[in-house]
């Protein structure tokens, strides 16, 4: 079976071409600026880089340009649209109705629509890639992969908030948590690496990139996560501030006069590790390499991430009354040897971690890096959520059913 996936954001759709046989990438790429001046397509195929520059002006032009580059003679991988089994969508929100990956039809697409006010800036776009893909390859099946899919079925005692209930009625406020291919994927992939049962295990995903989260993971389900009614909520990220007292919203606003749209520009744009270092980086290599330095500034910049790391792992494992195994991925968790290593041995040597400084020492390598007797298992876990919304797909097309349920 040969499974497209597609990321369709507001301008630029990331793909990727698999034959499920093997799970091989045949494969990838990016459209981007789609929309704007200078839009091109930059794709990679049998460790190929291709730079294609051409107009795009909307989605149905940028995936129609992606399909013919699929089936081109140079750059393509297949000779026929018709050797696509299938296509996967990522979409960001599902709101509580879906608590699975799902065959889209009318309904489906009816329900992404009504959960936009959820997701304001990603639902849209993933529609219109899941629009455009429909009128590209009629007739074939197309299935929707949700972020907060893997967190629906968290207990109400870890979603719900402490507001007035009638506003979780009105309007569904509550923890969605996002992320969630990625914290599926990595637990997943952890028990096989350990050869534990995966629904008898109790495991923390810990993914850091740019955006970042925490999930605990007990016996294969998401019991709580980092990331809240939106993503701006829990750890330290590039640009967002995690956890806050919400009372500085209103008093920000009184203060500097400020809209409340500027306030959520504030804390979701240039707070974080970039609001941290006065605007001097929101990556958090450049923090790292400034602290090895003995800049003062960053390395408390990098002491509160980490810490603030620590502090939700420390609570996943009272959650889950227990770990088994904790596993980083993601741009710095897959990266970062000193944020690994700080976090474990400054933070969590009381539940008998020991960490391997030489399996350690590397940056996106499939391994474990606790030592032989350490009481938890720690792992490098590269997070691979294209594969994960490919596996999906072809299990739904395989089984003839309508949705999946984790």
């Amino acid at each position: 079976m040969i499974v497209l996936v597609v990321n369709s954001g507001s301008s630029s759709i990331k793909y990727q071409l698999l034959n499920m046989e093997d799970e091989t990438v045949l494969c990838k790429g990016m459209a981007e600026r789609i929309g704007i001046p200078g839009s091109r397509i930059i794709h990679k195929k049998a460790g190929e880089k291709f730079v294609i520059e051409k107009p795009m002006a909307n989605h149905d032009d940028a995936l129609k340009f992606v399909l013919e580059t699929l089936k081109d003679e140079k750059y393509g991988v297949i000779n026929d649209f018709k050797e696509i089994d299938a296509v996967g969508h990522r979409v960001v929100h599902g709101g509580e109705k879906f608590s699975g990956s799902v065959l889209i039809d009318d309904e489906v697409i009816k329900a992404i629509e009504e959960f936009s006010y959820l997701a304001p800036l990603h639902n849209p776009p993933n529609l219109m890639g899941i629009k455009a893909i429909m009128r590209l390859l009629p007739g074939v099946p197309n299935v929707g992969v949700f972020d907060t899919a893997f967190h629906a079925k968290m207990p109400k005692k870890a979603y719900l908030y402490a507001i007035p209930y009638k506003y979780y009625e009105k309007y569904k406020i509550r923890r969605y948590g996002f992320h969630g291919t990625s914290h599926r994927y990595v637990s997943r992939r952890t028990a096989e690496i350990l050869g534990i049962d995966y629904n008898n295990s109790k495991i923390i995903t810990v993914h850091l990139g740019n955006g970042a989260s925490v999930a605990a993971v007990k016996n294969g389900k998401s019991v709580d996560t980092s990331m809240g009614f939106t993503p701006l909520e829990g750890l330290v990220m590039g640009t967002r501030s995690g956890d806050l007292d919400p009372s500085i919203v209103t008093f920000l606003m009184e203060k500097e006069g400020l809209t409340s749209e500027e306030v959520y520009t504030i804390l979701n744009k240039k707070s974080g590790v970039l609001g941290l270092t006065d605007n001097f980086s929101s990556d958090m290599r450049d923090i790292e390499d400034k602290a090895l330095e003995n800049d003062p500034l960053c390395r408390l910049v990098l002491d509160i991430y980490e810490y603030r790391i620590a502090k939700y792992i420390g609570a996943y494992v009272a959650a889950m009354n227990g770990v088994d195994a904790i596993s980083f991925t993601a741009g710095v968790g897959e990266n970062s040897p000193i944020t690994r290593e700080e976090i474990c041995e400054n933070y969590l040597s009381y539940l008998g971690i020991k960490i391997d400084k030489e399996k350690n020492n590397v940056k996106g390598v499939e391994r474990v890096i606790s030592t032989p007797d350490s009481k938890v298992s720690v792992l490098i876990v590269p997070t691979n959520e294209e594969l994960m919304i490919a596996r999906d797909t072809k299990e739904i097309i395989e089984k003839g059913i309508k949705q999946l349920e984790y």
